[in-house]
């Protein structure tokens, strides 16, 4: 079963979803604020998050934020029609999807079924040893598949695992030497070339803006690293 975490300051809202929600077979919880989501994110498996944009004490826009500093779980927003700026901020610092006030009880399932798909069929509900991910990015070791977003990405071989070594150490610089050694098996004499180019090419392919890369970041004189909040 899987377990849903509601957070709105607006308790006819909260009662309504868990209404609609529960009639489908979820499993909720709920919470009136940003700090309270985060919390009860930490005290329970959830597998999904409905987040109002506008609480007290932590607004949606940070709670999602510090959520993605360490989940990967799927987070809809509950917008008003004014919000459009804070949908568009939410959607970039991590949030999956959004749902504009007052909501069609139809929608809100929809949505909700379609995120715990995409979630589940990432792997993200039931992460195995063979699974690597970081925000959208998510590598499947045992078929050497990459997706972005849930849609594959094609990489070379030596793309595929300098994003391994990466993803496998979220957080952790690697200077070139440390890459090339690792990833190429030689002695890294006159790497930094190479290895920034191999990270440009990737970053192509897994970035949404190559120039202002959201995961894959330099350490300007130290190396590479993924970030694992994608700030």
């Amino acid at each position: 079963m899987y377990t849903i975490l509601i957070c709105d300051d607006d308790r006819d809202i909260v009662s309504a979803l868990e209404i609609y929600l529960t009639s489908e077979g979820y499993r909720t919880i709920s919470a009136s604020n940003g700090r309270q989501a985060i919390q009860a994110a930490q005290e329970n498996e959830v597998h999904l998050i409905l987040m109002d944009v506008m609480m007290p004490e932590l607004d949606g826009i940070r709670a999602t934020a510090r959520l993605r500093e360490g989940s990967n779980v799927p987070i809809i927003l509950l917008t008003a029609k004014s919000e459009d700026s804070d949908k568009i901020l939410g959607l970039n610092i991590g949030a999956d999807d959004y749902i504009t006030k007052p909501f069609n009880p139809l929608e809100v399932i929809a949505r909700v079924k379609s995120q715990l798909r995409r979630y589940t069929a990432l792997g993200g509900a039931d992460k195995g040893p063979g699974l690597l991910s970081v925000g959208p990015i998510a590598m499947e070791d045992a078929s050497k598949q990459v997706t972005v977003d849930g849609s594959p990405v094609a990489l070379t071989p030596i793309e595929y695992n300098i994003l391994k070594l990466l993803l496998s150490h979220p957080g952790q610089v690697f200077s070139s030497a440390q890459i090339y050694e690792q990833v190429w098996n030689d002695p890294a004499y006159g790497s930094e070339n190479t290895v920034a180019v191999h990270i440009r090419h990737l970053r192509e392919k897994i970035e949404i803006n190559p120039a202002e890369p959201r995961y894959l970041k330099v350490v300007w004189g130290l190396g590479y690293k993924i970030e694992k909040g994608g700030n």
